[in-house]
C-alpha cells in the first residue's frame, strides 16, 4: 500500500488558508469513526496515531493500515521509553512502511521515568538509523510553546535544534508538532522565537477539536496544558460555565489573522477530543463561513 505523497499534506498554509493541509489524530477505537467521516476529511490528510500504553504494536499497525486504506497518510508515534529493544523498533518501522505505506513517524520520549529498553529519549530513536534505512521520509518531533516540564528554555531550544539537524543529516525532513493550546498569542510568540533562531522547518500547531468544556479541561490537566481563567477567556469559555461545548473558532481566527510569511510553514493538527465527526464538521463549517 502506498501512502499519499509528501507534496500534498505537508504543504504550508498561509494566513488566508489556515486549514489547508490540516492533520488530525486518532487511535484504534476511532477507526470506524474515521471511516464514517472520511468523505468530509481532506483527501490525503495526515492522520497521527498515538503510542498508547494499553495497545500493542499489532493494534498500532492495524490502525495505520486502516488509515492508509482510506486514502490518508498514517503517521505513527513511537514512544522511546516504552520500546523494549532495537529489534522491536526495527520490526515496527519496517512493517509500518511495508504494510501501511508509512512515510512519516513522530518520536517522543514517553511518560515512563524508567525506559523499558535502550531508548531514554526521542533523540536515541533518531540516532539508530532505523528510520532512514526503512525509507521514512519525514520525522516529527515535539514543540513546546508553553515550555517543558523538566527542561529550561535554553535546553529546550538546543534539543529541538539538535534533533532537527540530525534528522536532516540523515536525509529526512524534520516536522515540528506542538501540543494543543488555548492561547493563540502564546503560540504566535513561540513561532516568532522559533524562526528567529533559524529553525525554518514546517510546524503543525495543535488545536483541540470541538468538545465538551469539561472534556477539554480534563485533557488539559492530563497533558499539562495551560488552562487558566485568562486562557479560557481568550478561547471563548467562561471559567464559571463548564457545561456545553466549545470549538477552536477564536483560536484559529487569531492565528489566521496574525500569521505572516515570517512565521514560515504553519498548519493545524487537530486533536478530536469531541469525536472525529465533530471535528470534520467544524472544519467544513469554518471553511464555508470564512471562504478558506
Amino acid at each position: 500500500m502506498k501512502a499519499p505523497s509528501l507534496t500534498h499534506s505537508d504543504q504550508s498554509t498561509t494566513a488566508k488558508h489556515i486549514l489547508d493541509g490540516y492533520s488530525l489524530e486518532i487511535c484504534l477505537k476511532d477507526a470506524p469513526a474515521l471511516r464514517a467521516a472520511a468523505p468530509k476529511i481532506e483527501p490525503g490528510a495526515i492522520v497521527s496515531i498515538p503510542y498508547l500504553p494499553n495497545q500493542d504494536n499489532e493494534a498500532r499497525l492495524a490502525t495505520a493500515r486502516a488509515v492508509c486504506e482510506l486514502g490518508f497518510a498514517p503517521m505513527p508515534h513511537l514512544s522511546a521509553r516504552r520500546i523494549a529493544s532495537l529489534a522491536e523498533l526495527e520490526s515496527f518501522v519496517q512493517r509500518a512502511v511495508l504494510e501501511a505505506g508509512v512515510e512519516r513517524c513522530f518520536v517522543i520520549a514517553g511518560d515512563p521515568s524508567t525506559p523499558a529498553g535502550p531508548f531514554p529519549d526521542s533523540s536515541s530513536l533518531i540516532n539508530t538509523g532505523v528510520f532512514e534505512r526503512a525509507g521514512i521520509k519525514m520525522v516529527g518531533v515535539g514543540g513546546h510553546p508553553e515550555g517543558h516540564p523538566i527542561m529550561s528554555t535554553a535546553d529546550r531550544w538546543e534539543v529541538l535544534e539538535h534533533k532537527c539537524s540530525n534528522i536532516e543529516r540523515r536525509g529526512m525532513a524534520p516536522l515540528i508538532v506542538t501540543q494543543f493550546a488555548f492561547d493563540a498569542d502564546i503560540v504566535l510568540a513561540w513561532l516568532t522565537a522559533l524562526r528567529k533562531r533559524g529553525i525554518d522547518h514546517p510546524v503543525r500547531v495543535g488545536v483541540p477539536g470541538p468538545a465538551g468544556i469539561a472534556v477539554l479541561a480534563r485533557y488539559a490537566a492530563l497533558c499539562g496544558v495551560g488552562a487558566c481563567a485568562s486562557m479560557w477567556s481568550k478561547y471563548g469559555v467562561s471559567i464559571g460555565k463548564l457545561f456545553g461545548t466549545a470549538g477552536p473558532d477564536r483560536f484559529v481566527e487569531r492565528l489566521s489573522t496574525e500569521l505572516t510569511p515570517a512565521h514560515g510553514q504553519v498548519s493545524l493538527h487537530f486533536f478530536p477530543f469531541g469525536g472525529i465527526a465533530q471535528s470534520a464538521e467544524w472544519i467544513a463549517q469554518y471553511r464555508a463561513r470564512t471562504g478558506c
